[in-house]
Parts: C-alpha cells; structure tokens; sequence
C-alpha cells in the first residue's frame, strides 16, 4: 500500500498487542529456533487476534504462514547443492504462499511488487553512494572483529566464491520481498508507519541473526530494516529498496571473501588489527 496512506483497516490496542506477539513469535522460530516456544507464542498472536478482531486476524495468519515456513529447517548460511536447494524451496515458497493467500483471502492489491515506483530524486542516487561508502567503512569491522564472517561458510575456490555471490544477492532480494512488501505492507492496513515498520524489523532481523548476522551484529541489522521500511514507504519502488539492499550485498560479500582469504581483496582500512 502506499506508504502516505492511512491504514485501510486500523486496529486498536489489542489489535496492536495481537501483531506484537505475531512478530515477536520471529524471534523463537527464526533466530533461536525453538519451534515449540515459537509456535506456542505465535498461537498466542493469532488467538488474541480472532477474538479482537477478525479482519487483523487475517493479515496475521498470512504472515504467520510465512513465519511457519521459514521455522521448518535451520537458516544458517549453506552453499551445498543441498543448502541452496533448501533455501530456494524455504525462502521461495515463504513469499509465494503467503502472496496468493493475502491476494485471495485479504485484497488483490493487499501484497504487491512496484518494480519502478516514483522516478529517484537526486538525494536518493547520492544515498545509494553514501550506501557504499557506510557499509565499506562498517562491515569489515563487524564481520572481522566480531568473528560473525565464520558463520559464513569458507570459501576460496572460484566456485565456491560463485556461490557466495549468487546466495548473497538472492537472499537480499528476497529480504526485501518477504519482509517489506509482504510483512510492513500488510501491517500498514492495520497501523501507522513506524509501528508497522518497528513489527517489521523484528522479523527482519530474526530471521538475519539466524542467517548469520549474530555478536553485535544487530547494531547494524535494526536500523537497516528500518532504513529499508522507510524507503519502502517514501518511495513505493521496490526496485530502490532492492537496489540499497544489492548495493550493501556486494560489500558483505567483498567482506566475506577478503574475511576467509586475507590475501584477497585488501582494501579494507576498518579491520580490526
């Protein structure tokens, strides 16, 4: 939905409370993957929401169901054939389901894909070089200093560098498909956009501890997800959204090759010595 309008169907303070135990279900599904704890508290989210309000409880089992489908295998970065098969069946059918139940059960234009959006201002061309330069500056000295770049799998043959590659940037597209055009989008027909937005990036960041963005890792995720809902609703181009989100991929993934090889790619200048 477009991000200057009022929610469709607001909710009230249950209503709120309701989203707010959906979303934090994330946290023992996705990142700790406690599925028992998860479920039981995501059975909590949906109950409170069909006894307060039955259209809310909608948009939440459509985001449930994608919680659900991202909680039945572990998340952790794989580069097998097997790893990227499951990532593929995991991650693919968490956006499509999800996608043809809100279309069928919520509204057509409940969960939609802008491509293009508005045109890009010129602030928007230098956010994405200031893009570049934060995430060149920060990432190293996460990865490397927090040791996060080991729960990347090693990687120092071509093909396996290929892999590296495709699987970053699938998984930042997808990012952006399941928790901003699926998950903020559907919150907002409920609540304002910093609300929807907050929700979101527990999700979001649930499910990139899980990945592998763990330590103090966090610190760069939270905002982030709130950077992108944000764009997100200024912007209603998923194309730029996707773009910042490629744009901090390649440097994560320039970060992860140099991290397993330091005889590649030195240029970094924030490693921790």
């Amino acid at each position: 939905m477009p991000a200057a309008s009022v929610p469709i169907a607001p909710t009230g303070r249950p209503g709120l409370a309701a989203m707010l135990v959906t979303s934090a279900s994330a946290v023992p599904l996705i990142a700790l993957q406690q599925l028992a704890i998860g479920l039981a508290v995501l059975a909590v989210g949906l109950a409170l929401a069909f006894w307060v309000d039955r259209v809310l409880a909608r948009t939440l089992a459509v985001v449930a169901v994608g919680l659900v489908i991202l909680s039945v295998t572990s998340l952790e970065a794989d580069l097998t054939d097997l790893g990227m098969l499951r990532f593929t069946l995991v991650l693919g059918g968490a956006v499509l389901l999800p996608t043809l139940l809100a279309r069928r059960f919520i509204a057509q234009e409940a969960v939609r894909f802008p491509v293009r959006g508005r045109r890009w201002t010129k602030l928007q061309w230098w956010y994405l070089a200031a893009v570049i330069a934060i995430a060149y500056l920060l990432l190293p000295f996460y990865f490397v200093g927090s040791g996060a770049y080991r729960n990347w799998p090693a990687v120092a043959t071509a093909n396996e560098i290929g892999r590296l590659f495709v699987g970053v940037n699938a998984v930042g597209i997808w990012d952006e498909l399941f928790f901003i055009c699926i998950v903020f989008s559907l919150f907002r027909r409920h609540v304002g956009l910093w609300t929807a937005n907050l929700l979101q990036a527990i999700v979001f960041v649930s499910f990139l501890w899980e990945l592998g963005y763990r330590s103090w890792g966090p610190a760069l995720t939270i905002p982030f997800a709130l950077v992108q809902g944000w764009i997100f609703a200024t912007t209603a181009s998923l194309g730029y959204v996707v773009t910042v989100h490629l744009l901090f991929d390649a440097i994560v993934f320039l970060v992860l090759v140099h991290a397993h090889n330091p005889q590649l790619l030195d240029w970094f200048v924030t490693i921790p010595a």
